[in-house]
């Protein structure tokens, strides 16, 4: 699946480049796959990333749990004693301060850049990530979600429903790994969310890519 996006994203990248807007991109690549400095986690998400392709060579995809629930608002999945619920809830801008550079692209959310669709305002915005690991609500900080924005949880293909998003298991059984994927026509958007040992350790965010 990745490597058919990668194409599409070469075969449309020239004409997405040459409808792009000016306008400043205040997004950090801090987050960004190639600043993971932790070999194990670096390993286990190039398996499945996009951020991470260039090193997936090789690698054996890692253990999946299954979707339980899925629709336009929220994405569950469950299995080996694991459950995980990424939900979503309408953008209501009354409520948040907007940056526009030139009073027509939207670049800052209460002052913070965000992910989504990059220079407009969002539709949506991620409301929760719940993670219960053996019954143990594993805490995940709003500061690891409050600036994506559109999230896509489900699409249709040939009629069938279909999800992006995946929760992976790490080999050694210590990590689990929360990944969300939002394609766009700007250059699209992806997080990892790093669970390891029952705690939040990180988030990995890279964007820019599949235009």
């Amino acid at each position: 699946m990745r490597i058919i996006l990668v194409v599409f994203s070469l075969m449309t990248a020239t004409v997405s480049f040459a409808q792009a807007p000016d306008y400043p991109d205040y997004r950090s690549k801090k987050e960004i796959f190639s600043r993971i400095a932790e070999k194990d986690i670096r390993s286990d998400i190039a398996s499945f990333s996009m951020g991470g392709i260039d090193e997936s060579i090789g690698k054996l995809p890692l253990k999946s749990l299954p979707i339980t629930e899925l629709n336009s608002n929220y994405i569950k999945f469950a299995g080996d004693n694991i459950q995980v619920k990424i939900s979503s809830v309408p953008f209501d801008k009354t409520k948040h301060k907007l940056v526009f550079y030139e009073e027509k692209y939207l670049v800052k959310i209460d002052n913070k850049p965000y992910f989504g669709d990059y220079g407009k305002v969002p539709r949506t915005m991620i409301e929760n990530v719940v993670v219960v690991i053996d019954h143990d609500t594993v805490p995940i900080p709003l500061t690891a979600y409050n600036d994506l924005y559109n999230p896509i949880f489900a699409f249709y293909d040939k009629g069938v429903q279909k999800s992006q998003d995946k929760v992976y298991l790490s080999n050694d059984g210590h990590k689990v790994y929360v990944y969300l994927l939002k394609q766009e026509a700007g250059g699209s958007y992806e997080v990892t969310w790093v669970i390891q040992d029952k705690k939040y350790v990180k988030r990995v965010v890279d964007f820019g890519f599949l235009k």
